[in-house]
């Protein structure tokens, strides 16, 4: 491979996103590829002026306020796109936790397509592959609850919002063709997966 894979691991909360992007890591590197892991939270440099427009969204729902936080979403995976991917080496597959397919599942207000169209006039970097982590919305909540940090979302407090959520973003995982990881068994069968789906694009490309 002379060219970087994108990778982006999005999916609602609880879903073991994380836990599987360690493992697929874990995989690839033992293949002898060359992977970089990254994070849109950690790699954003105006993350906390923009959650805490989500944290008066939370307080104060508006369709204007969502907007914002959506605008200020794009510009930040815009500045990632030039000043963070664009500078990874070339021959590596990228696997980045979250990007704007994760709006999909915790945007109420703002159309998807909305979303998807603001991204992409923001010349924000697309993915060579989506996959999109899934549970049933119990089984996911359940993990969440039992971890220190619980469900960990600003937005998101009561099962049947967690419910909506994971439905919203299924939905639009079938509606742009993204590939649907169904994280409901072990890890590992999980991870050999999305591994096999990352050497199909490789192939493909």
């Amino acid at each position: 491979m002379n060219r970087q894979l994108f990778v982006s691991l999005d999916g609602p909360k609880g879903a073991g996103k994380t836990t599987l992007l360690e493992a697929i890591t874990q995989v690839l590197r033992a293949d002898n590829m060359k992977v970089i892991r990254l994070s849109e939270r950690k790699s954003d440099p105006f993350r906390a002026e923009s959650m805490a427009l989500v944290n008066r969204l939370a307080r104060d729902p508006s369709a204007d306020l969502e907007g914002e936080i959506c605008q200020r979403f794009a510009v930040s995976r815009a500045w990632i796109s030039q000043n963070v991917l664009a500078k990874q080496p070339q021959n590596s597959v990228i696997l980045m936790d979250r990007w704007y397919p994760s709006d999909a599942a915790f945007r109420r207000m703002i159309p998807f397509t909305e979303v998807l169209q603001l991204n992409r006039e923001h010349n924000v970097r697309t993915p060579d592959l989506h996959v999109g982590v899934v549970t049933a919305p119990e089984i996911s909540w359940e993990r969440a609850a039992a971890r220190s940090r619980g469900l960990g979302s600003t937005v998101i407090h009561r099962l049947e919002e967690h419910i909506a959520c994971t439905r919203a973003f299924e939905q639009e995982v079938a509606s742009n063709g993204w590939f649907l990881c169904r994280n409901e068994g072990s890890i590992q069968e999980a991870t050999l997966q999305v591994v096999a789906e990352i050497h199909s694009v490789i192939f493909r490309s």
